[in-house]
């Protein structure tokens, strides 16, 4: 059974942020539905029919970076993927499954991340879900792309990240 992560540090401001974290779009790239009656209601960036505005930071992966369990795996999926971009390896690790995870976690700074889409996200039952996603960086100067099918589970109502199957 995996556990709880303990309380996390304070996450920094997306790149490019000058008034605060709050306000700042998040890296995951979510948009608000446009015209959408009900609150909150979000949409992937580029697949809003009516193009909403960018979803702020605080109002999306902000509270999970914070130590609040995240709802469903696509919502997991996208803190890791802001994790990715703001550095946050504790996160990472602390979300990755105990029985997949790997010890330490190094990331690359020099590594600039370029957009995340998420292609597919389904619930195989109250435990487990997959989300098939392709996100963009660039190392280097060379482009590089992962599209991957991860797989999540649920254990003492919290989701993690077990593995994924990349794919071509």
């Amino acid at each position: 059974m995996a556990t709880v992560p303990p309380s996390l540090p304070v996450p920094p401001a997306p790149p490019g942020a000058k008034g605060g974290a709050a306000a700042e779009p998040c890296p995951c790239g979510r948009l608000t539905v446009a015209g959408s009656a009900k609150a909150g209601k979000v949409e992937q960036a580029g697949k809003a029919s009516g193009a909403g505005k960018p979803l702020a930071y605080a109002a999306c992966c902000q509270p999970w970076h914070l130590g609040q369990p995240a709802p469903t795996p696509e919502a997991l999926m996208r803190s890791r993927y802001s994790a990715f971009v703001l550095g946050l390896a504790d996160y990472l690790l602390a979300t990755w499954h105990p029985g997949t995870r790997p010890l330490t976690l190094e990331l690359d700074a020099g590594t600039q991340w370029l957009g995340l889409e998420v292609r597919a996200h389904r619930l195989l039952d109250g435990e487990r879900g997959e989300v098939e996603f392709v996100a963009r960086s660039r190392l280097a100067g060379k482009g590089q792309r992962l599209h991957e099918r991860s797989r999540f589970v649920r254990e003492a109502g919290r989701w993690f990240y077990v593995d994924g199957d990349v794919r071509g």
